[in-house]
């Protein structure tokens, strides 16, 4: 069965400069590049969650058949956006979902992919960098409850993952993506 994806794009990019949801490459928002990536990985249904710059968001992008979520507390911190992603998924029959985060231009749907095909209900699975753990981030609809109750301020599932280590499968991705988040314009 396959996962959802939930991208994570409603931050108001403060040490950028600007929402990076909005930041384009080559002409394509990042925010659309990164929907593809979990098209691309096999990934439905997506959510995207959005706040910062909302309207200019869906002026520009082009989400396609995602479900729009539009986090008005995006100031709180990723944790919100998850809480809100997590949420709109509620009703699907998603086993799990990736999540990713608009801010991290080098994941690949060859990445989503590996960490996806771990989709079951009690599954947790992380993309590891060398000895870095990253995204995209694999979590089974069972431990969405978990996940909700911890995710506060910019941990996101940090706190939930790091409570639950013998269930968290870790799936090297450097060969095959850079997870690197991109924090300011500019060379990585």
């Amino acid at each position: 069965m396959e996962p959802a994806g939930l991208l994570l794009a409603a931050g108001g990019g403060t040490r950028y400069g600007m929402p990076k949801a909005l930041v384009s490459d080559g002409g394509t928002l990042w925010v659309d590049r990164a929907l593809g990536v979990l098209r691309d990985g096999g990934c439905a249904p997506l959510v995207v969650v959005i706040g910062a710059a909302a309207a200019e968001v869906r002026a520009q992008a082009d989400l396609g058949d995602a479900i729009i979520v539009e986090n008005t507390g995006w100031a709180d911190g990723m944790g919100s956006s998850l809480r809100a992603g997590l949420a709109a998924l509620g009703p699907t029959a998603a086993p799990a979902v990736v999540v990713m985060l608009v801010d991290t231009p080098g994941i690949t749907p060859d990445a989503v992919r590996a960490v996806g095909t771990h989709a079951a209900p009690g599954a947790l699975a992380l993309a590891t960098y060398g000895d870095r753990d990253g995204h995209p981030v694999l979590l089974g609809r069972d431990h969405w409850p978990g996940v909700v109750e911890l995710a506060t301020g910019d941990s996101g599932a940090r706190a939930y993952l790091r409570n639950n280590p013998d269930t968290v499968v870790r799936v090297p991705c450097d060969r095959i993506a850079d997870g690197a988040d991109v924090d300011a314009p500019g060379p990585a």
